[in-house]
């Protein structure tokens, strides 16, 4: 099979007919074997009707419905499961990515040997302050943090090797950094292409501030478990090392300085009232505390089922 487009989809029940028909047509102009998986997260609204009634008049869609709303990580990595193609196509369901640009994508994957390759909306027709704004601040931190230079990291539309979608592993809000996750896994020929964006024809945008806020905190998770996941000592033990040296630095000055004092025979205060004792005890306290929390995080990696949990991509 050459394509799977796979749709993940919450209350789109007015879009669901027009997108089909529309992907449909490309793909017959195109000659592709395809097939159109369609994963329904908990709609409240009759989606899921729409796409059995779908199902009814052709054999190239494939459905999965959740019981309740999961978010559209989940429902990537079971359309990603499902998926058979030798080319994977994501978009929205909500008829702002354009199926027209599927021909192109294919062949930038098959024909350039890209693992990847991620749209840009270059010209959006989304609200300026609300999201546009948001959007670029968003991918410009996310190119400096993950060294991937694309515009639109979190655009819907995008193409993958199957090989790709079958070795990420997407959770939480994690389908934000696909192409992070996919160079973590060795697969780092990640292309970009420029699309076309629509307006949004039905319904109403998911979008929201809490979603901006929580996407760099994702980001810096991803980016952490990227650098210390196999070796969290690296990052605790270093840290919790500077912070008792300089702790012990701290109380011998203060020991050194009452020392002189009284070698002088001058008065000098306790040194359990200088502020700070306190402070360097506070931080070798804190130290110790990071150094064992290093040896905890090492003990749990070293008994975990996914300590040597490594892609292979060829043998002889």
């Amino acid at each position: 099979m050459d394509i799977s487009v796979v749709i993940p989809l919450y209350n789109e029940e007015e879009s669901l007919l027009e997108l089909f028909e529309w992907i449909e047509r490309v793909m017959n102009e195109n000659n592709f074997s395809y097939e159109v998986i369609f994963v329904d997260d908990g709609s409240t609204d009759n989606s899921w009707n729409m796409i059995e009634s779908l199902k009814r008049k052709t054999p190239y869609i494939r459905g999965i419905k959740f019981r309740k709303n999961y978010g559209k990580s989940v429902a990537l990595h079971f359309g990603f499961q499902a998926a058979k193609g030798d080319v994977v196509i994501t978009m929205d369901a909500d008829l702002q990515d354009s199926p027209e640009e599927i021909p192109a994508l294919y062949a930038m994957i098959k024909n350039e040997n890209y693992d990847l390759v991620s749209g840009w909306k270059k010209k959006r027709y989304d609200a300026k302050l609300t999201k546009n704004l948001p959007s670029k601040l968003y991918n410009a931190t996310a190119r400096k943090v993950t060294g991937i230079k694309i515009h639109d990291m979190n655009c819907g539309l995008k193409a993958y090797r199957n090989e790709v979608v079958k070795n990420i592993e997407l959770y939480g809000e994690m389908h934000r950094y696909i192409p992070y996750l996919a160079k973590n896994s060795g697969f780092t020929k990640i292309g970009e292409k420029v699309v076309e964006h629509n307006k949004r024809q039905y319904g109403k945008s998911k979008f929201g501030w809490n979603r901006f806020v929580n996407g760099y905190l994702d980001l810096m998770t991803l980016w952490f478990l990227s650098k210390f996941g196999k070796k969290p000592m690296h990052f605790f033990g270093l840290i919790g090392s500077l912070m008792f040296l300089l702790g012990l630095i701290a109380v011998i000055v203060v020991g050194v300085k009452k020392l002189m004092a009284l070698s002088a025979h001058v008065k000098a205060p306790l040194v359990t009232d200088s502020p700070y004792f306190y402070l360097a005890l506070l931080a070798m306290i804190l130290g110790t505390l990071l150094f064992l929390a290093g040896f905890v995080a090492e003990l749990i990696i070293r008994n975990s089922s996914e300590r040597n949990n490594y892609l292979i991509e060829k043998e002889i």
